[in-house]
């Protein structure tokens, strides 16, 4: 690997794991992550006057929530919230610009705390090929599984069509299949597919034997297109169980110093904030405690949500640091409890359309070398 250049991998049995060891590798190497700064800051000040306005950092954040997973800018409330989270961190919620030093120390703490959770909740590239298909459709099992999926897929009177692509949507990776709703694959793979099956028999209604046939088929023209143009997926399994901020409150030294510099980033008048900032400064501690982004994990936001209100902490009121303190350490403890004896378990399959070292223009190397393949047309 070039030096200055965070490609993030390591392989595995086959598959790439990204687990954050070569983002921490050049952050620590000062010489390395000194000559990376300097070139994504020349990129970034388009006026070349040594500093970076709000507009010249839009692209770097922009580039930051893409390598953290967040969709486009404008998509939800929450996305944004996390983007203006991102851009506040450089300019502090006031300034106008910011210097390369500054720049600098807020990519670093960036970039360290994206590889802290990568490490703990790796994402694993895998090369879906139709060998992992093939051996689902070819094992004796097959048939028994297919019955049980269209038990559950078959409306009354509903066509052979509908019953296939209901059926696929009952598949995961597990079985070899990419995600059926990345339009890619629709249009690349799933469609095509259709295509070499009996038109008629497509919009007919179906029986049980009929969509075992055609079903079995449907699967080995999907497993020929994998294998003529495999796709790259980007793959995560993550469990919330509350174990990290249990973690954090039997630690009073390190819940005191984390508290401690939350309170100290929320805007304060004499000494007091609007209960508002709570959520802010929750959303700040998420990553210390195994949480997702707010927003991230409808079931986590759920408990968090309910939590909250619990600790009346939407009610608009100010608040001095020490009830500021005591209600962010009650609503950790409550959705804790509320974790622990209900864990969430989210995977996420995510189609990989270009690669991945060139996917943010501000974490990739120049010129890009690609890390996987794309999908081929």
């Amino acid at each position: 690997m070039e030096s200055g250049q965070p490609q993030q991998q390591r392989r595995w049995n086959g598959e790439v794991v990204v687990d954050g060891s070569e983002i921490r590798q050049l952050v620590e190497n000062k010489e390395a992550f000194g000559k990376f700064v300097d070139q994504k800051f020349r990129l970034l000040d388009a006026d070349g006057n040594g500093r970076l306005s709000v507009r010249e950092l839009e692209p770097a954040v922009a580039d930051i929530g893409a390598a953290i997973g967040l969709p486009d800018r404008g998509s939800s409330a929450q996305a944004d919230h996390i983007y203006s989270e991102v851009l506040n961190e450089f300019t502090h919620g006031k300034q106008d610009s910011v210097s390369k030093s500054e720049f600098q120390r807020v990519l670093s703490d960036i970039l360290l705390g994206m590889a802290a959770g990568l490490k703990r909740d790796p994402i694993v590239i895998l090369r879906i090929n139709g060998e992992d298909l093939n051996e689902f459709v070819e094992n004796p099992g097959f048939e028994t599984e297919a019955i049980a999926i269209f038990s559950q897929v078959e409306p009354t009177n509903a066509t052979l069509r509908l019953c296939l692509l209901a059926a696929l949507r009952q598949l995961t990776v597990d079985h070899g299949i990419p995600p059926s709703s990345d339009s890619w694959v629709m249009e690349n793979v799933i469609e095509p597919a259709l295509q070499e099956l009996h038109a008629d028999k497509l919009e007919q209604p179906v029986s049980q034997g009929v969509f075992f046939q055609e079903f079995r088929r449907f699967l080995a023209i999907i497993t020929r297109r994998l294998q003529e143009h495999p796709v790259i997926v980007a793959h995560t399994e993550n469990t919330f169980d509350g174990s990290g901020i249990k973690k954090l409150l039997s630690n009073k030294f390190e819940l005191d110093k984390l508290l401690a510099s939350v309170w100290r980033g929320v805007p304060k008048e004499k000494d007091r904030t609007a209960k508002e900032y709570i959520r802010v400064a929750f959303d700040r501690m998420a990553d210390s405690v195994n949480l997702p982004p707010y927003g991230a994990v409808e079931q986590v936001d759920a408990v968090v949500n309910e939590a909250f209100k619990m600790a009346k902490a939407d009610d608009g009121k100010a608040v001095d640091e020490s009830e500021f303190k005591k209600l962010l350490t009650e609503i950790l403890g409550a959705v804790m409890l509320q974790l622990d004896g209900n864990p969430t378990s989210v995977s996420t399959n995510s189609v990989i359309h270009e690669p991945m070292s060139t996917s943010s223009t501000l974490l990739s190397p120049s010129p890009p070398s690609p890390m996987v393949s794309s999908p081929s047309e």
